[in-house]
C-alpha cells in the first residue's frame, strides 16, 4: 500500500505515552530533548500531533489553557515542531490551523522565533512584545540585596496563587500547584510578612531555567534571581520581557549573556492581560 500523504494524516491528542516521541522530534530539529518540560506540558496542558506511518511523530505542539476549567480565557501555544523530512510541506500550518480552530474564541499567545514568525503572522497573530533569552553562570556581586527571600512553604501557596493571578491576569492554579514537584527550587520574597514576589528554578538539560518570575519591582526580581543562583551550581537561563531594561542590564553584568530574541504574539486580543511591570519572565516560553 502506498504511504498516505502528510496532508491526509489525522491530527490527534497526545498523552504522556508520547513523551519519548516528542523528545525525539525535538532532537530531530536540533533542539534539546527536554523530556522534563515535555512531561510538564503534556500533563498540565494538551498536546496535539500527527503520527508518522514510519514511526514517531510528523509534528507536535503543546497548548496550555488558563482561566476557569472548561472555559479558558487565555491559552498559550508552544513547542510547535515538524520533523525535518516533512518540513516545508505545510504541516506546521495545518497543525496550527487545527489548534486555532479547536480553541474557538479563546485568545491565544505564543513566543515566536524569527523562523516561525512569518507563519504565525499569516495565521493572524500580531506581535505585541519581545522577550530576550539569557544564559550563563551567575556571578554574585554588587550591593547586598535589601529584599528578604526564602524557600517557599506549603503555607505560602494561597498567597502565591493570589499574587500570580493578579499579575498574570488569569488563573494559573493548575500550573503553579505543580511547581513544587516540577522545580528544584521555589522561593518567595517578602516584606513585613507579605509575599511581594516569587520565582522557581527548574532543570532543563544542563541549566536551571528561572521562571516564572513575578516581583513587585526590579530590586525584588534581582533578589529572587540571586537567591536561586546561590543554591545551584548550574548555569541559569531565563527569558525576560525586554521592557525590563534595568533587570536585563543587571543580569548581563552578573554573567548572563544574550542568546536570542523571541517575539511575543497574540491572537484574538491586543496586549496580554495582567500587569507586565511585575511579570518579568514566564515559567517557560512554551506556556506563555
Amino acid at each position: 500500500m502506498p504511504t498516505p500523504s502528510v496532508a491526509a494524516l489525522p491530527i490527534r491528542r497526545l498523552t504522556l505515552r508520547d513523551l519519548a516521541a516528542c523528545a525525539d522530534l525535538s532532537e530531530n530539529r536540533g533542539w534539546p530533548r527536554e523530556e522534563h518540560k515535555w512531561g510538564f506540558l503534556l500533563t498540565a496542558g494538551k498536546g496535539y500531533g500527527i503520527d508518522d506511518p514510519d514511526g514517531g511523530l510528523v509534528s507536535a505542539c503543546a497548548v496550555t489553557e488558563y482561566g476557569p476549567h472548561g472555559r479558558p480565557d487565555l491559552a498559550a501555544i508552544g513547542m510547535v515542531l515538524v520533523a525535518e523530512r516533512h518540513a516545508r510541506q505545510g504541516v506546521g500550518r495545518r497543525l496550527m490551523r487545527h489548534v486555532v480552530s479547536t480553541m474557538g474564541t479563546t485568545p491565544l499567545t505564543l513566543h515566536a522565533t524569527p523562523y516561525g514568525r512569518p507563519l504565525y503572522e499569516e495565521l493572524g497573530f500580531k506581535v505585541t512584545g519581545q522577550a530576550e533569552m539569557l544564559r550563563g553562570r551567575f556571578t554574585p556581586g554588587g550591593p547586598e540585596a535589601k529584599v528578604a527571600t526564602r524557600p517557599a512553604t506549603a503555607e505560602d501557596l494561597p498567597a502565591i496563587l493570589r499574587l500570580d493571578e493578579e499579575v498574570f491576569g488569569s488563573d494559573r492554579t493548575h500550573i503553579i500547584t505543580r511547581l513544587p514537584a516540577f522545580a528544584d527550587q521555589l522561593r518567595v520574597a517578602e516584606e513585613h510578612g507579605r509575599i511581594i514576589g516569587y520565582t522557581a528554578a527548574w532543570p532543563n538539560m544542563d541549566t536551571h531555567v528561572v521562571g516564572p518570575l513575578i516581583a513587585r519591582d526590579t530590586e525584588t526580581a534581582q533578589a529572587l534571581i540571586a537567591s536561586l543562583a546561590a543554591h545551584t551550581d548550574r548555569p541559569l537561563r531565563t527569558d525576560i520581557d525586554v521592557r525590563h531594561e534595568e533587570l536585563l542590564a543587571w543580569a548581563k553584568e552578573r554573567g548572563l549573556a544574550s542568546v536570542a530574541f523571541n517575539a511575543v504574539m497574540t491572537y484574538g486580543m491586543g496586549d496580554l492581560p495582567g500587569d507586565w511591570s511585575r511579570r518579568f519572565a514566564p515559567l517557560t516560553v512554551a506556556a506563555g
